[in-house]
């Protein structure tokens, strides 16, 4: 038995936040802005939405896409780090509202590598006989983590979800999947949540981003080539690169590392910014519809996120 993607959705708020309207909340630039992230846009969640009312839309156009009844799912996974709740969980909520009872549903925490440990997880879990179809899902809102005054964090991160319904398949799909942590950088990139009866005031999102930058790198060439390896492959075999959106000067090393052209990496942080767990979702979603990523398609799907945590999954689409 082997797993394989069945389909994917995604779904990305109206309120597009420009580098032209960071200019006017903190001391930065469009020029700035792109020449360091490559980011032009993000999109910013409306007061009325959730990490859980995203990741609904999300998962029902991945469900429509592998034409899947929410009746047929065994396991419900979001990944987030900023439910508005901690219990019951954004999974629960939206397994709810999809209509589906007596399977487990569960948040997972793995910051930008979210989505990413959940594909693991689903892999896993199908390839054991524990489930037949996961319903994975990505959904953050770190735009609200941000502090607005704080020109080094506000001017990555956008909202989204993204979803995926990954099943069992007589054919090989997942070639293999890594996931990994290294405790001892957390400091550089850290998210507190706010003491019960607060008001959340000084909980933002802290990152040392120099040290975060030279990290991901090494860490995700590291990540690349054990993960071809795990799957017998060589950089030769991919198709397409699908990375965690977070800085266009990471994505271009670790393609750098692959030997792959950027036609061949799938990028969305120009217009969504860092969605942080619905990164890789999010861009794999844009990759299928838009025609580029194609059934037989080898993919790299790989992220890098605080903790620090990262991981990847080697597929044929």
């Amino acid at each position: 038995m082997f797993t394989k993607i069945l389909g994917t959705g995604g779904y990305l708020p109206q309120q597009v936040r420009t580098n032209a309207d960071l200019e006017r909340m903190v001391d930065t630039s469009d020029e700035w802005i792109i020449e360091r992230t490559g980011i032009s846009e993000r999109r910013i969640a409306s007061p009325d939405e959730t990490v859980a009312s995203m990741g609904l839309i999300a998962a029902k156009r991945a469900l429509e896409a592998a034409d899947t009844d929410p009746g047929e799912i065994d396991l419900v996974i979001c990944a987030t780090t900023t439910g508005d709740k901690a219990f019951p969980s954004s999974a629960v909520e939206i397994a709810g509202n999809l209509g589906i009872n007596g399977v487990p549903a569960f948040d997972l925490a793995a910051a930008c590598a979210g989505f990413s440990y959940g594909y693991c997880l689903a892999h896993s879990m199908i390839m054991s006989g524990q489930a037949r179809k996961v319903l994975i899902i990505g959904s953050d809102m770190m735009s609200r983590a941000c502090d607005p005054k704080d020109r080094t964090t506000i001017i990555l991160f956008g909202d989204g979800a993204g979803a995926m319904v990954l099943g069992a398949s007589d054919e090989p799909g997942t070639l293999a999947v890594h996931m990994s942590a290294d405790p001892q950088f957390g400091p550089l990139l850290s998210l507190k949540n706010p003491p019960r009866g607060s008001n959340g005031d000084g909980c933002y999102l802290y990152m040392k981003g120099n040290d975060v930058f030279k990290h991901a790198v090494v860490s995700l060439a590291k990540l690349v080539t054990k993960t071809l390896e795990l799957g017998n492959l060589t950089d030769k075999d991919l198709d397409f690169l699908v990375p965690h959106q977070a800085n266009l000067r990471i994505i271009a090393a670790t393609a750098k590392k692959l030997h792959l052209d950027m036609s061949q990496v799938i990028v969305t942080l120009d217009k969504q910014g860092n969605t942080s767990s619905a990164s890789v979702a999010l861009a794999l979603d844009e990759g299928i519809r838009s025609g580029r990523i194609k059934r037989g398609n080898t993919l790299l799907l790989e992220s890098f996120g605080g903790g620090f945590t990262w991981a990847s999954a080697l597929v044929r689409y």
